[in-house]
């Protein structure tokens, strides 16, 4: 029932702000910042999802819970989509959304209502649909290879590989 109200909602915000602010500045340079805004929220999302996606590596490289960077990747990605909904209302808090501070408070409120049951990292199931093997529970120094014999009529018949060449 709220989704349905905030779709109602949100339009007729939009409206009304639009033909206030219409009003108020006139016709084109209402537009002409609808247009701008675009812009440059279309600029300030690309340079606040590479932080994210720089953020999300690190948590990856780090073994570290990368939950809260694919939260913040979340809400630059939804507020992109604001940012390109013309409106001011939209326009507002998409980019809201682009404050790291507001994002981090968001998140953290988002964690108080989610409970997180369980949370593993690495390997553990399969590579595929299909696959019957077992997932890898071997030394993690082990590297697993296939191979096959050459005999020595081969070795003398063929050319060195590139790797041993001088």
């Amino acid at each position: 029932m709220w989704l349905f109200a905030l779709f109602v909602a949100v339009p007729v915000i939009e409206i009304a702000l639009f033909i206030q602010v219409g009003g108020f500045i006139g016709l084109f340079p209402t537009l002409a910042i609808v247009v701008l805004t675009a812009f440059l929220g279309t600029y300030l999302v690309k340079q606040q999802g590479a932080i994210a996606m720089s953020q999300l590596r690190s948590s990856f490289g780090e073994l570290r819970d990368p939950s809260e960077p694919l939260a913040h990747g979340a809400m630059i990605l939804f507020s992109g989509a604001l940012l390109l909904t013309p409106g001011f209302f939209t326009d507002a808090v998409g980019f809201s959304l682009l404050v790291p501070a507001f994002r981090t408070r968001l998140f953290v409120e988002l964690q108080k209502r989610i409970k997180v049951q369980s949370f593993t990292m690495g390997g553990g199931g399969s590579a595929g649909f299909g696959d019957t093997q077992p997932s890898n529970t071997q030394d993690p120094n082990t590297i697993d290879g296939e191979w096959e014999p050459v005999s020595s009529n081969d070795i003398e018949n063929n050319d060195p590989s590139g790797w041993t060449r001088h």
